[in-house]
């Protein structure tokens, strides 16, 4: 039998301010187009842009590929990109797989979220730090709606249950000089510092807040450790040694698991990339849209976005991470939430973790702020 062939558009900004982010992204989706072609149950023919991190040419690149025929786009890390092309797919009566973990409280019939909503990342992250490093938060990020929404959700969850966001601070995309913001940081000794920095702006931040935590004799990652829902491998890598040991990061993979898909995943990635061989939870989401959507197109045996989208419900995925299965409610996945700890080698140890996979709840309407999740220790567990 004739196997099908599909065109697909993959849109990574793999050169930029966060291309150490989104290049790995893209990295992820051709390894699964790659897999996808070897083993089927289709072919895929990808057709890759690049936007460069520059948000104004998100759009155009989106009507380039809409408009030469595909309708399945898998694209985007930044929010801000998101929101940018959404009105394109819905012009053309497009797809857009986004593998990004994001902050919620957006729907639409033409975008798939692969990532983790804020029930699986930032809500799981706080509950940690409150119950492990105290109710102090200082916080940090990116200028743009990443931040300010995580932001938002941290301090309504933070002042809920008596704590205090002591102050928020937000600076351009790229931007690396930090001095005031690390002194204000310093003289106001919180318990944590969340940060929503991404790209070249976080590994600065990172590096010169454990430069001048040293030059103070303070040990950083005890006294005030830095707590984020996007920081993976590739970051560490990029922060460098000397500071890349200590963070905390919520997400739902993390290239130290030790089960035979992430051990799978992770020796192909390495094996296709052995220039940048380290696998991350952004690559790994990236890698699952496009098996999901090859799935997909396979039961469809169509790329028309209707026949796709109703093939998606309740679809299942052996994927890195465990089982990912799409709710077809709100077009999100069900994904099992980890906290990390950052290592000296550019890895995390998983020190606490969801027994199964949590439902997407993308607008958090089945949570109350004052209620704790479980910090008892038999929900910790550490990797080595």
């Amino acid at each position: 039998m004739t196997t099908d062939t599909f065109r697909i558009g993959l849109m990574f900004s793999s050169t930029g301010p966060y291309g150490s982010v989104a290049g790995p992204m893209l990295s992820g989706a051709l390894l699964a187009v790659s897999e996808v072609n070897e083993m089927g149950p289709v072919r895929l023919d990808p057709v890759v842009v690049n936007p460069g991190g520059n948000l104004s040419r998100y759009a155009a690149l989106s009507t380039q590929l809409l408009s030469s025929g595909i309708t399945q786009v898998v694209g985007c890390y930044t929010s801000s990109s998101r929101k940018e092309v959404i009105p394109a797919f819905e012009k053309y009566d497009g797809m857009l797989w986004y593998p990004s973990h994001y902050e919620g409280f957006e729907s639409s019939d033409n975008v798939v979220y692969t990532g983790a909503a804020p029930n699986q990342h930032i809500l799981p992250l706080i509950d940690y730090l409150m119950c492990s490093h105290g109710n102090r938060a200082f916080c940090v990020g990116s200028n743009y709606i990443w931040a300010w929404e995580n932001n938002r959700i941290l301090r309504e969850v933070v002042v809920a249950r008596g704590g205090t966001v002591l102050a928020e601070r937000y600076l351009p995309v790229g931007e690396t000089d930090f001095t005031r913001t690390i002194e204000a940081i310093l003289a106001a000794q919180p318990s944590f510092v969340f940060s929503s920095l991404i790209g070249v702006s976080g590994y600065s931040f990172i590096r010169h807040l454990r430069e001048a935590c040293l030059a103070r004799g303070i040990d950083q990652p005890t006294v005030m450790p830095v707590a984020s829902c996007n920081l993976n491998e590739p970051d560490l890598i990029d922060i460098g040694d000397g500071a890349m040991d200590g963070h905390i990061s919520s997400s739902v993979y993390f290239s130290s698991l030790q089960t035979d898909e992430s051990r799978r995943f992770v020796a192909r990635y390495a094996a296709a990339y052995p220039e940048k061989p380290w696998a991350s939870a952004d690559a790994e989401a990236s890698y699952i849209a496009v098996k999901l959507l090859a799935a997909a197109m396979a039961k469809a045996r169509s790329d028309d976005i209707g026949a796709v989208r109703r093939a998606l419900a309740d679809l299942r995925l052996a994927a890195p991470q465990g089982e990912v299965l799409v709710d077809s409610e709100t077009m999100h996945l069900y994904l099992t939430p980890r906290i990390g700890r950052s290592r000296s080698d550019a890895s995390f140890d998983v020190i606490r973790e969801e027994p199964a996979p949590v439902r997407p709840d993308p607008y958090l309407v089945r949570f109350c702020a004052t209620d704790y999740r479980d910090c008892s220790p038999s929900r910790l567990r550490v990797v080595s």
